[in-house]
């Protein structure tokens, strides 16, 4: 008789544990981003161009003049010294001449024409 009495017993005691829920609880460090939304409606950023070329040119006076191009063709940095400072040539669109105080480059990393305050047209070459 004290079987019957005791299975009884058990199936009482295990209904609780059944019906638990063993998941893991799962611990983050990360809190939600307050800005997320308004990250979204961000406008895009437009990266800096890289570096295409750098190039030292020989121009017809015979003084050189270093170039760094950027892909995208419309921004070019251009120094008359080779620790000189750097003079930011741009354009509005690729293939217009690069211009800046008055400084216009056109041309490719084989071969300039530059315009230069005070000095006229010189063409360089590499």
């Amino acid at each position: 008789m004290k079987r019957y009495i005791l299975l009884p017993v058990v199936a009482l005691l295990a209904l609780p544990l059944a019906a638990c829920d063993n998941k893991p609880e799962v611990v983050t460090t990360t809190a939600s981003d307050p800005m997320a939304e308004q990250l979204k409606k961000a406008a895009k950023v437009e990266l800096p161009p890289a570096m295409k070329a750098s190039v030292t040119f020989r121009c017809k006076d015979n003084s050189l003049v270093f170039v760094d191009f950027f892909s995208g063709d419309k921004q070019a940095t251009l120094r008359t010294a080779k620790d000189g400072a750097a003079i930011r040539l741009t354009a509005e669109a690729a293939g217009d001449p690069l211009k800046a105080d008055g400084y216009s480059l056109t041309g490719t990393p084989k071969a300039i024409t530059l315009t230069q305050p005070g000095k006229g047209t010189l063409t360089c070459k590499t």
